[in-house]
Order: structure tokens, then sequence, then C-alpha cells
């Protein structure tokens, strides 16, 4: 850091553009680690008592709390991390549980130093890629969670839906207009220079160049849509059901009291807005009978598929 301080140090658009958002988001990560609650109820997710856990993707607790249609004992926690690299690592780094297939829509587990850690852990994303929407379809991931809950009778499940994670896919989304997902993946696949056109959408919202009672309203859209999905998955299960998430999400809003606006889920950075996540029980008829067996999990496939369904999902930058 400090060699690259002195070779830009006289350059003004290095200012603008690295030296200046890099000091905020440090203040703001140390702010908000020490404003914190020290006696938030932290969330480690494989400790805690379910059967099968569903996890709904940068879902906000009083986003849930809004619009949640499941009847269940709504609590909260405190999430490990406040983007999902961060929930991965602090959640599974290290550790093995070789009783639980990890069924999901995000492509971030294969980023990750994660190998073995689950007795099986599905792709949806790979099989189930909605090249139009540029993610995985809530009832596409319901259907695949089905499918390994009658595999797997005697593994813990954790389903890992998209939504209501960007992008968003419901009739809100048009007020939006376009924005980054589209370009960049079609140009990678037909050989050409991967570049993109727009920016993604919470740098848009960051920038005012959207409206942010139409991101709210596309935001909560996505919930909405997954949520009849989700029912119909705690319908099917007789055991012990969590319906819980990554991470929250920042709209538009300040970590620091005069500091910029931010939107988005940067790691390391402590709000409720980001931590704070539900944490739904649904108590079932019985529990299952769990044992472990040796992993059996795939290889990570295609790089460059891993990182076209990261860019697509706002992750990855290029």
């Amino acid at each position: 850091m400090m060699k690259k301080a002195l070779k830009n140090f006289h350059k003004p658009k290095w200012w603008v553009e690295s030296a200046i958002p890099f000091a905020r988001s440090q203040t703001a990560k140390s702010y908000s680690s020490i404003r914190y609650d020290p006696d938030a109820p932290i969330c480690r997710l494989m400790s805690e008592d379910w059967d099968n856990l569903i996890l709904l993707d940068a879902c906000r607790f009083d986003q849930f709390e809004r619009l949640n249609t499941i009847n269940g004992d709504l609590q909260t926690r405190t999430s490990l991390g406040s983007g999902t690299p961060e929930f991965l690592t602090k959640n599974f780094e290290g550790t093995t549980h070789h009783d639980t297939v990890y069924i999901t829509a995000n492509p971030m587990y294969r980023t990750k130093s994660l190998k073995d850690v689950f007795h099986e852990v599905i792709d949806v994303w790979g099989s189930e890629w909605d090249d139009q929407q540029k993610t995985v379809r809530p009832e596409k991931m319901a259907e695949a969670t089905l499918e390994a809950y009658e595999e797997f009778p005697g593994k813990r499940i954790i389903s890992h839906f998209m939504q209501p994670h960007y992008p968003f896919i419901g009739d809100s989304a048009r007020e939006i207009g376009d924005h980054a997902g589209y370009e960049w993946a079609y140009r990678r696949v037909q050989g050409e220079d991967a570049t993109r056109d727009h920016s993604t959408i919470w740098a848009l919202l960051d920038e005012g160049k959207v409206d942010v009672e139409a991101v709210w309203r596309a935001y909560d859209e996505n919930l909405e849509i997954a949520l009849p999905h989700v029912e119909r998955l705690v319908n099917t299960f007789d055991e012990k059901v969590v319906v819980t998430s990554d991470h929250g999400n920042l709209v538009n809003e300040r970590i620091t009291p005069f500091g910029k606006r931010v939107s988005g889920h940067p790691i390391e950075t402590y709000t409720d807005e980001l931590r704070k996540v539900p944490w739904l029980v649904i108590s079932g008829e019985t529990r299952k009978e769990i044992h472990e067996e040796e992993p059996q999990e795939h290889t990570n496939g295609d790089s460059d598929v891993v990182v076209d369904r990261l860019a697509d999902l706002g992750y990855v930058n290029t």
C-alpha cells in the first residue's frame, strides 16, 4: 500500500478513485466494528439446532419481517459475515460436516478453499442457470432441493437460494432499466473482449442514477417471488426447518453518521442492515437420524464458468 501511495501521490485521479474511497471504506469498517452490539446473538451456523436449513441470499431481517408469509417462530441472529465470501469462510473453512449436503444457487462456494467440507455439494447454478435473467430462479432451486432431500434422507440439508440478491427478476426490475450482467457473459461466450456496458445496480444507486424506491420495490419483489417456493419446501419437510440468510444489504444507507451513503454488502462491516438476519424456526413433526459418510463432492468444474456466473451476479468486476 505504501509503495502505491508513493508512486501515485501526485496523481489527482488516484486520490479520487482509489485513496479516498479506500480511506472511507476502512473508516466505515472500523467505526461499525466499534459501535456494534457485542452481545448480539452470533450465529455459528453448524452449531445451531436444525435438520433442514434454507438460506435466502442477502435478505435483511427487517425486509423478511415485513414480507414473510411462512408460519413459524421468527427470531434474529447475527451473521458471521456481511457478504457471502466472508460468511462461507467463517462458517465452513477448516471444518468438516460429512453429515450435511449443501445445495447452492450461488457459485461463490467454488471460489473458496472449502473442498470436502460437506458430504456432497450440488451446484444448481451449473445445471439450472437462467441465461436471460443471469441467476437461478427459485422454482429451480426448490426442485433441486427436494431431489436432494429424497436422495439423502440421513443428512442435514442446506439450501442456498440466490434471491433476494440481485439480479432482480420481477416486473419491478423494468423500472430500473439497463444494468450490468448480460453483455459481459454474452461477449465472453462469443469469444469477444469481455467488457461491461453498464454499472451494477448498487453502483447506479450510489451514483444517483436510479431511484432508491424503485430499487427497494425490485429488491422486495425478489423476496416475494422466492417465498412461495421456500414455503413449498417447509411444507414438504417433516423435520425441523430454519429459514435464514447469509447476510443483509445496504440500500443507500450510511455506515457512519456523516459518511457517504453506501449500497450492497461490503465485507467485514458491522451494521444491522448487513449482519442482523432472520431466523425463522419451524419445529416439524419429527427429527432426522443423521449420520456421517465420506464426501462425494464433485470437482470445481470450469473456472471460467464460475467467473461468468459470479460476474452475472455482480460479484466480479471486469
